[in-house]
């Protein structure tokens, strides 16, 4: 296994538990839940759609212990692309599916950051309705043998303009040393915690019981309907969830990885779950599910902080917590970010990416190509809607990383026993084998699931070809039999 060459600048282990936490709890909060609940609502057609964050919470666990075996035994920056690799083989296989894994991470990272930022250009809509006048608004569908019809929805107003200046700030954030960057963390987490709580106690302090728990005529009625509105609803909570596996991007930069990983993982989607479902009942008690259902199909759907809070307490308020919300997205960005710059960094040190994705900043040791070229790629998402780019990002990001990454710690547990496992996942096999059952339904069982999933397969396509001329060219697997680069599989001591 290749050691560090401590010539070179190496990144700083200066993240302790707390900000762990709120790096993970910034990330997993993010816009989402502010804007998704009449999403949610929609697809279930009335409050059983609390059912869909139920389970959604359920499935979070069950995968946040995979990532936290994974994280404590591979503390290194890069995350999945670590586990990826050493799981199926670094020699061999391991090789391909840790290649796939960054190159379906060129699209489904910008996507997830540019989820946030539009969200921020939401929410600042609402502040200033002038940035919603749309220039230019177009769908490309274009149509790729054996694949079918891809829809590509271009949308541009101010708020794009917001949207991308939101990343830039973020990079302009980022552009720093880890150290001051997790003080930064734990000051966006207030601002995060204070929107979160602000809606709960609005919501709570006029809770209708009737208005939150009248349920529709055959609500839990299992038909084909209540399936695949299930599938739907969870596509969405699983957005709002994930983040929880943040910290594991960051494993070169965390302090005691072995014990801090784990915990940060477990702690953050406990947190984040209570709030998420004591705000999203406190919703339901002041604005009736019918309204909420009926705005999915228009614009307002963003706005329900905003809407509950000036139907609360006044115009003011909704303006006030509008900006909080746009400070909880942007947080969201600032960790996400943070993160997935990361991967790169860590493939292009072993051989298997863009050699200058490895380049640290002289005095400030971070990641500098790669976090600019996230960051770019992020901003033209932007173009984008906020729900499709939420939709294509959770169907990449299942299909092509999650899945393979619990199948993968399966297969170690199996071949390689002595492996090093700080933290072992609780109740082995069964939290894995739920995380995949969770995985596969909601792919499969929604309607028009394989508008999405055309995106990942054509993603597939492309990364095998493009994996297989760069391996014939370098004479690597499968072509010949000159080794690849091992990563270091030991804990940190």
């Amino acid at each position: 296994m290749n050691q560090p060459d401590p010539q070179q600048p190496q990144l700083a282990r200066e993240i302790g538990l707390r900000e762990a936490t709120a790096l993970n709890m910034i990330d997993m909060i993010g816009v989402g839940p502010f804007v998704t609940i009449p999403l949610i609502v929609s697809a279930m057609g009335g409050p059983q759609a609390m059912l869909g964050w139920i389970l959604g919470a359920f499935f979070a666990v069950c995968d946040g212990l995979v990532w936290s075996e994974l994280g404590a035994s591979m503390p290194q920056a890069g995350g999945s692309y670590q586990y990826l690799k050493e799981s199926y083989g670094a020699r061999t296989l391991g090789r391909l599916m840790s290649f796939m894994f960054v190159w379906q991470l060129t699209f489904s990272a910008p996507l997830s950051i540019a989820s946030g930022c539009l969200g921020v250009a939401q929410y600042a809509t609402y502040l200033w309705p002038a940035l919603g006048r749309v220039y230019v608004e177009h769908v490309f569908a274009p149509v790729v043998p054996l694949l079918g019809k891809f829809e590509i929805r271009v949308l541009i107003n101010h708020g794009t303009i917001v949207a991308m200046g939101c990343c830039a700030v973020a990079v302009f954030l980022l552009y720093r040393r880890i150290g001051i960057i997790g003080k930064l963390s734990k000051l966006l987490w207030v601002g995060v915690i204070a929107a979160v709580l602000w809606v709960i106690v609005a919501g709570l302090t006029h809770f209708s019981a009737a208005r939150a728990f009248t349920f529709p005529p055959g609500a839990f009625h299992l038909s084909y309907g209540f399936l695949t509105g299930l599938g739907s609803g969870m596509l969405v909570a699983y957005y709002d969830y994930w983040g929880y596996y943040n910290v594991c991007f960051l494993g070169g930069e965390i302090s005691q990885p072995q014990r801090n990983i784990p915990r940060a993982v477990v702690y953050s989607i406990v947190l984040v779950g209570v709030l998420y479902l004591t705000m999203n009942i406190s919703i339901l008690g002041v604005l009736p599910w019918q309204e909420l259902s009926q705005a999915a199909g228009t614009e307002n759907r963003f706005y329900v902080a905003a809407t509950l809070m000036q139907r609360v307490y006044g115009p003011w308020a909704g303006k006030s917590i509008s900006l909080l919300v746009i400070w909880t997205a942007f947080a969201s960005v600032f960790s996400l970010m943070l993160g997935y710059s990361r991967v790169p960094y860590a493939a292009a040190l072993d051989g298997n990416y863009f050699r200058s994705f490895g380049r640290l900043h002289p005095r400030r040791q971070f990641p500098h190509v790669s976090l600019l070229a996230l960051g770019s790629m992020a901003a033209l998402f932007c173009m984008f809607r906020l729900v499709d780019v939420i939709a294509a990002l959770v169907v990449i990001r299942i299909s092509m990383q999650f899945v393979l990454q619990i199948i993968g710690l399966l297969w170690l547990r199996r071949t390689r026993p002595e492996f090093p496992r700080p933290f072992r996942m609780w109740w082995y096999p069964v939290p894995a084998l739920l995380a995949i059952i969770g995985f596969v339904y909601v792919l499969f069982v929604r309607k028009e699931w394989m508008r999405e999933f055309r995106y990942a397969i054509a993603i597939v396509v492309a990364g095998l070809i493009l994996f297989m001329i760069r391996s014939w060219r370098r004479k690597e697997w499968p072509f010949a039999s000159r080794p690849a680069h091992e990563i270091a599989g030991a804990p940190v001591q």
